[in-house]
């Protein structure tokens, strides 16, 4: 009894280790189930080239060729206004004038001035001929002259500053004073448009800056207005915005404007390039990472995680511009559960 008792204890140790020996192979089959289960859920697409048209749409702003607001250049009262709202008028016309009668008083005073100082002048010549007076009396008579012609047209310029005329071939807006009123060099008058054209302002990502090139056509439509219009590209901002990472364009509108009126929205169409084998994939098969972005392809039947390029992005699809082959067949299902060089069979492939 006592001799059974030592050997049982020994004897319960070694079945359980028996048991244990028993279990141990079914972990592994129960693993290749699972790989077996997740490769069996993973959907495939086989990477083909196709046509791409690279077409981006902006938000723009239409822009008259020339704006200006008009301000006077002296301060005074207003005695005459010639701002025809929504009239045309022509460059260098006379739009506002400011009470200068002062100035006019001081010029018709050097008039006269200068009048006595040109017969002054006139006298000592002749005198200085027969050495009547010395060179040096003479030569302050004549100074004194062009001191006074000096002055006088020292006043003709503060008459000029009273006067407000058109910079170019415009159309008036809405004035904002009335005659009588005190004006200041800080009083806006009104604004001129100049109405030969149109331009057309927008934004694109910087990334599409170099493809932009001077003279592209590009296509708008406004609001209120049927069809789309035509412009090509002026210029660019040579400096990208910090806060939006956008690049300034500005275009030069083509064609009849009659129905466009400056500061309306404007949606841009703008074609930068047409690539016939592009290749494209869909959105989800693509894995974001912190420096770059992989796709898992199948070679040898073996799960390849491959580092891509992206380009273009259009509804469902997105261009890979480098990593990827014609002929490559790539996962776009269960990607969370595939691992490197792990087995991968497809369900189906689109």
């Amino acid at each position: 009894m006592h001799r059974f008792c030592r050997f049982a204890p020994i004897f319960l140790i070694g079945l359980v280790a028996c048991n244990q020996k028993q279990e141990a192979p079914a972990a592994p089959n129960a693993a290749a189930a699972m790989q077996k289960a997740t490769a069996a859920a993973v959907e495939g697409f086989v990477v083909k080239t196709s046509a791409l048209s690279n077409n981006i749409t902006a938000s723009g702003t239409l822009l008259s060729q020339e704006e200006t607001e008009l301000h006077p250049e002296a301060s005074g009262r207003v005695v005459r206004i010639n701002l025809p709202e929504g009239g045309r008028v022509r460059k260098g016309e006379l739009l506002l004038k400011i009470f200068d009668e002062d100035l006019q008083t001081q010029l018709r005073k050097l008039e006269v001035q200068l009048k006595q100082a040109e017969i002054t002048e006139q006298r000592l010549a002749e005198l200085l001929k027969v050495k009547g007076v010395s060179q040096q009396e003479y030569d302050l008579a004549a100074l004194a002259v062009q001191n006074l012609k000096n002055e006088m047209d020292l006043v003709r310029v503060n008459i000029g500053r009273t006067e407000l005329r058109a910079p170019y071939d415009g159309v008036i807006g809405l004035r904002r004073i009335s005659p009588g009123a005190y004006v200041t060099p800080a009083s806006a008058i009104a604004v001129i448009r100049s109405d030969g054209g149109l331009k057309l302002d927008f934004s694109v990502p910087d990334r599409y800056g170099a493809l932009l090139r001077t003279g592209q056509r590009l296509t708008f439509t406004t609001e209120g207005n049927t069809g789309s219009r035509e412009a090509t590209v002026l210029a660019t901002e040579q400096r990208v915005d910090e806060g939006t990472r956008s690049l300034q364009v500005r275009a030069l509108v083509k064609g009849n404007t009659a129905g466009l009126v400056p500061g309306a929205f404007a949606e841009v169409n703008l074609a930068l390039s047409n690539n016939s084998q592009a290749i494209m994939v869909p959105n989800q098969s693509v894995i974001p990472q912190a420096r770059d972005k992989k796709v898992i392809v199948a070679r040898g039947g073996k799960a390849q995680f491959v580092t891509v390029k992206t380009g273009v992005r259009q509804p469902g699809f997105v261009e890979i511009t480098d990593g990827l082959q014609p002929g490559d067949t790539i996962a776009t299902t269960g990607m969370l559960f595939l691992r490197p060089d792990g087995p991968l069979k497809f369900t189906s492939v689109q």
